[in-house]
Parts: structure tokens; C-alpha cells; sequence
């Protein structure tokens, strides 16, 4: 056979562009007969008949509220011209142990496949973060997509993780190894449930409304940085103007940041995150996500200082508020192995992990004032080893 190396290649490109729409509900009392919002929020397709529904619910609610199964398929029955309840509600742990156990992921795509749910069926996810991300996956990969409606039931759910586009479980030792990118139906977030919160988990989803005010917006730090006594009381007013803002921020960065599927190598609402997954392993997860974004937001915002970015006073205003809010900016995980870089347990390998986890280059998103952010790809670990030994010393107080 004889190749013609004069013969050139053909390529045929065409661009393509998808549009979603993302909507984002505010209530109280979801599952109240009164209250239609998830009604409309089905009822809104135009397709008549009563759409299936499968229901996912996480376990630590029903200490709080026993009854939540019960008037949840009340519900069903009262709209039960718009939808049905295809199956039992599953009851599963929350938590991160939910993303470890590979065998929920099975369970729930099972249970899917049982209620023989379509891609013009539902799935509702009620719970915290880990079982948002859980089932999302699940959701996202039956029938390559069944239509997901997230109800976040913590403070973190409902200002960060609930609102974005990323779905996933943990895998070979990495935080969210395995996962998708698949935008809901609708998030609806329910103020009810945070009421029945503990004090932990009330405060660590704040951690994420400072990340996201420290790389967008210094008013809204300003306004977290000036009540801090009001969300330690947990005062609801003041949580609830935080997560609206938070998801005001969010949906802003999805719909206009240039990269809602992080296709390049940048990943700005994952300031502070390279430390905090590592640190949520390092202490096999005694750290709630939230206390470990924590610490890898003082990590940072400490390295931007000490490298010349972030002026002094805004750096001890950052660790201020973070200890005003109740966080701990220390634990000994952050220290441990640092000079073998190689070992697994050395917080370093935390960057290589958050590269390989995007790919391409490192990218890293630093301070050089509050709301304002600037991008590096290369680090000095010798600054960092610095950062930690200067938390340790002062542990955010001045």
C-alpha cells in the first residue's frame, strides 16, 4: 500500500452551545400541604401527566424531623396530579461516609432502576453536601441523566455545594475522584431545616461564605466580617441574607466566570480547597468540609501575606473573622511530614493531588486584597512551611 504524503486531512468543526436554565427557590416548610413550590417546580414541564419521582433522603434529618417521610408522600398524594412517588423514599447516612461507601452509589442507582424512572423523571436529593454529591452522581449517570432537584439541608448546602454544577464521591483516597459535571433541575433551598442544625454544622458551611466574599465581593466580607456575633447566636435573618448572596455569586461565576465545567485549569471558587481536602483526609474526616475550608483559607490567606500580595491589616482582619466566627485555624495534620514530600500523608502532596484532580498546570487562586484575587501557578513550600508555623503561633487572634 503506498500513502500519499501529499494527501492532507480533513476536519469538520462545528461548534456547538448548550443553554440551561438554573433556578434557585427560597422557602420555609417545603413539604407543608400549603406550600407548592415543588409542585410548580415539576408541574412547570410541559408535559401533563404526573412525573415519577424517586426520593433520597439523608438519615441525620430524621432525628430532627421523624416525620419527614411521612408528609413528604402526604405531599405526593395531595399533588398527585403533577407528581408520584415511584418508590419507597431511600433513607441513607450522611455525612463524608456517604461519599466513601461505593455501595450506596449502586443502591441508589438500583433504586432508579427499579422505579423505572426516565431521563423526564426526578430525582430528590434531601440532605447535606455529601449526600447532594452522592446522589447527583447517581442522578447524573442513570440513563446518562435523570433530572435532579437538590433540597440542601445545611448551611454548607445551601450557600456552596447546592448551588453548583459538580457532582461526586470519593475514590482511591481523593476527595471527589470520581464525578460529574451535570447543572439540576432546581435547587430549592428550605430554611426550616436549619433550625434543627448543631452548632458545628450551623458554623461550618459560614466558611464557604467567606471564600467566596474573600475572591468576589469585600462588601459582602464586610457584612460577614460585621456579623459575626449575629451568626455565632445563629440568628436566621442574618444566615439567610449570607446564603442568598452566596448563591448570588455562585450562579454569577457559573453563568458568566468563562468556565462553569472547569475545562482550563483554573478554579477560583476553590480558594483554600488544596489544603482543606487534604486535611479532610489526613484526619480521616474528623473535620467537617467547612472546618477544613477554614484552615485552608487562613493557609492561604497567610501565604498571600507573607509572599507580598495581601496587606497585613487585611490579612489579620481575614483570620479575625474566621476565629470571631468560631473557627480553629490549626490542627496538627497541617504540620506533619512536610519534609517528605513524597509521603502520602505530607499536606504538600495536596497540590499535586488538586492539579491532577483539573489537570494541566497548577493553578492556585491567592489573595492581593479582600475581594480581589489573583492566580499563580507555582508556589514557594519553604513560604508555606512558614504559613503554618505562623498559624500555629498565633491561631488567628491579634
Amino acid at each position: 500500500m503506498v500513502v500519499d504524503v501529499k494527501q492532507k486531512s480533513r476536519l469538520i468543526n462545528q461548534r456547538v452551545s448548550v443553554t440551561f436554565n438554573y433556578e434557585v427557590y427560597f422557602t420555609q416548610n417545603l413539604f407543608d400541604l400549603k406550600n407548592p413550590t415543588l409542585a410548580q417546580v415539576i408541574g412547570a414541564d410541559e408535559e401533563t401527566k404526573p412525573k415519577k419521582l424517586v426520593a433520597v433522603i439523608d438519615a441525620g434529618i430524621l432525628k430532627h424531623q421523624p416525620e419527614l417521610v411521612k408528609q413528604l408522600v402526604a405531599y405526593t398524594k395531595f399533588y398527585a396530579e403533577v407528581l408520584a412517588i415511584a418508590a419507597e423514599p431511600m433513607i441513607i447516612s450522611g455525612g463524608e461516609a456517604a461519599k466513601n461507601d461505593r455501595t450506596l452509589l449502586e443502591q441508589i442507582q438500583q433504586q432508579i432502576e427499579t422505579a423505572g424512572l426516565c431521563r423526564h423523571s426526578y430525582v430528590l436529593a434531601i440532605g447535606g453536601g455529601a449526600v447532594l454529591d452522592l446522589v447527583g452522581y447517581a442522578a447524573a449517570t442513570a440513563h446518562r441523566g435523570i433530572r435532579l432537584i437538590r433540597v440542601p439541608t445545611t448551611v454548607l448546602g445551601q450557600n456552596d455545594s447546592g448551588v453548583g454544577v459538580k457532582n461526586g464521591i470519593n475514590a482511591f483516597g481523593k476527595k471527589n475522584f470520581l464525578g460529574t459535571f451535570a447543572p439540576p433541575y432546581a435547587v430549592i433551598n428550605d430554611s426550616a431545616f436549619l433550625t434543627t442544625l448543631d452548632d458545628r454544622d450551623w458554623r461550618s458551611g459560614i466558611a464557604e461564605a467567606v471564600k467566596v466574599a474573600l475572591i468576589k465581593d469585600a462588601s459582602f466580607f464586610d457584612f460577614i466580617h460585621s456579623h459575626t456575633a449575629a451568626l455565632r447566636r445563629r440568628d436566621m435573618d442574618t444566615m439567610q441574607q449570607v446564603i442568598y448572596r452566596c448563591a448570588q455569586l455562585h450562579l454569577e461565576h457559573i453563568a458568566n466566570g468563562g468556565d462553569p465545567f472547569e475545562m482550563g485549569s483554573s478554579r477560583p471558587l476553590d480558594f483554600g480547597h488544596w489544603a482543606a481536602h487534604k486535611l479532610e483526609h489526613l484526619t480521616n474526616y474528623r473535620l467537617r468540609h467547612g472546618e477544613a475550608v477554614a484552615i485552608g483559607i487562613a493557609l492561604d490567606s497567610t501565604y498571600s501575606y507573607l509572599a507580598g500580595l495581601l496587606d497585613c491589616s487585611e490579612w489579620q482582619r481575614i483570620l479575625n473573622t474566621l476565629s470571631a466566627l468560631g473557627f480553629t485555624l490549626y490542627v496538627p495534620e497541617l504540620a506533619q511530614k512536610l519534609s517528605n514530600l513524597e509521603d502520602p500523608d505530607c499536606l504538600f502532596r495536596g497540590l499535586t493531588e488538586f492539579r491532577e484532580h483539573l489537570g494541566g498546570e497548577l493553578t492556585l487562586t491567592l489573595l492581593k486584597g479582600i475581594g480581589k484575587r489573583i492566580e499563580v501557578h507555582e508556589v514557594n513550600l519553604l513560604l508555606y512551611r512558614q504559613a503554618i508555623s505562623l498559624l500555629r503561633d498565633v491561631r488567628g487572634e491579634f
